[in-house]
C-alpha cells in the first residue's frame, strides 16, 4: 500500500513540474490603459479568456485609464517581472506619446518592457452623424470651410492617434478644426450618436459601432489600402491626402520577465488570435488578427517608432491636456 501511494504521489509530482510556475501560483493580470466599453477592452478580455485556458492560469482584466494610456502603461512599467502581469497598448503609448508629451512620459518603451506579441493590426477612420450633409471627404470640408464650428471632432482622449490623425487631415485639407477630448471611446461615440459633435476620428473598429447604428456615416479610412470589411470607403491617399494611420494592439510585459515565460505568453497570445472562434469575432469587431511573436513585435516597435517621430515633431503637435 505504502508502494502505491508513493506511485501515485510522484505521478502527481511529475504532472506539476509539467505545468509552469507561474501557472501553479499566478494570477495573470491583463492590463489595459483605457476605460470599459472600446475595441480594446473586448480583445483585452477575449486574450485573457483564451490564454488562461492554455496556460491553466486564473487572469484578470484591470483597466486603468488615464492620460492617453500613459497611466495603465506605467503600472506595468512598474509591476514585478515575474509573469504576473502584462499589459495589452495600441500603438500610441508606445510609439507616437514619447515623441509628443515630453516629460508626461516616465518610460522607454525600448528599454522597460519586453515585447510579448503582436495581436492586431487596425484602421483610423474619419466618422461624422449621420444628419450632418455630408457623404464625402469632398463635402464635408466644403462645409467645414464654410462654417468652422462644423470643423469640431471628436476622440477618445486628447494626444490618441485619432486626435494626431484629426491634426494632420486638418492641415492636409487647409481646415480649422477643433479637438473635442472625451475620456474614453464610450462618452465619445454617445457624443456623436447624440449630436454633440458632428464628427469623430476613431479607431474603426469603434467607429464602425455608430455607423451599425445607422446614426452615422463613415468617410474615409487611414490605411494603406481599403478595410476589407468597409471597402466602399476610400482612403484618405485615394482621395488625394497623404495620410496614413494604420496601428496595432500588442501584449508588453514588464523589463526584465524570463524568457521562458514571455516566449510561453507568445505562443499563448500567438494561439489565440489565430484561433477561429477568436480570429472571426476581431474581424467582424473590424480588427485585423496578426499574431506575431517577441522579435517580430520589436522589429515593428523601432519601425513605427522611427516612422513616427519626425512626423510628430515637424507638425508641431502638442498635446494640449
Amino acid at each position: 500500500m505504502a508502494q502505491f501511494l508513493a506511485f501515485i504521489a510522484a505521478i502527481a509530482m511529475a504532472l506539476a513540474g509539467s505545468i509552469p510556475a507561474s501557472a501553479q501560483d499566478k494570477t495573470l493580470k491583463f492590463v489595459l490603459g483605457y476605460p470599459p466599453g472600446a475595441s480594446s477592452d473586448v480583445l483585452t478580455r477575449l486574450l485573457a479568456d483564451k490564454m488562461g485556458a492554455s496556460l491553466a492560469m486564473y487572469t484578470i482584466v484591470e483597466n486603468k485609464p488615464g492620460a492617453g494610456g500613459i497611466v495603465g502603461t506605467e503600472v506595468v512599467k512598474n509591476a514585478a517581472p515575474d509573469g504576473g502581469t502584462i499589459l495589452l497598448s495600441p500603438l500610441a503609448p508606445m510609439v507616437a506619446f514619447p515623441h509628443s508629451h515630453g516629460a508626461a512620459v516616465r518610460y522607454d518603451p525600448f528599454k522597460d518592457f519586453a515585447p510579448v506579441a503582436h495581436v492586431s493590426d487596425f484602421q483610423l477612420a474619419l466618422v461624422v452623424n449621420a444628419e450632418l450633409p455630408a457623404k464625402t471627404v469632398a463635402e464635408y470640408v466644403a462645409l467645414v470651410k464654410k462654417d468652422p464650428k462644423r470643423g469640431d471632432y471628436a476622440s477618445a482622449a486628447a494626444g490618441s492617434l485619432p486626435h494626431y490623425l484629426g491634426v494632420m487631415f486638418a492641415r492636409a485639407a487647409g481646415l480649422d478644426m477643433t479637438h473635442i477630448p472625451y475620456k474614453g471611446t464610450a462618452p465619445a461615440l454617445q457624443a456623436l450618436l447624440g449630436g454633440e459633435v458632428k464628427a469623430a476620428m476613431f479607431v474603426l473598429a469603434d467607429g464602425l459601432t455608430a455607423v451599425r447604428s445607422g446614426k452615422a456615416r463613415l468617410l474615409a479610412v487611414a490605411g494603406a489600402k481599403r478595410a476589407s470589411f468597409a471597402p466602399d470607403v476610400p482612403t484618405f491617399k485615394e482621395l488625394g491626402y497623404d495620410l496614413e494611420a494604420t496601428a496595432w494592439y500588442a501584449l508588453f510585459a514588464p523589463a526584465g520577465t524570463p524568457k521562458d515565460i514571455v516566449d510561453r505568453y507568445a505562443r499563448a497570445a500567438i494561439d489565440a488570435v489565430r484561433s477561429p472562434d477568436v480570429k472571426q469575432r476581431l474581424q467582424q469587431m473590424g480588427l485585423e488578427p496578426t499574431g506575431l511573436g517577441p522579435a517580430e513585435l520589436a522589429r515593428i516597435l523601432r519601425a513605427d517608432y522611427d516612422k513616427w517621430g519626425p512626423v510628430i515633431k515637424a507638425s508641431g503637435f502638442k498635446p494640449t491636456r
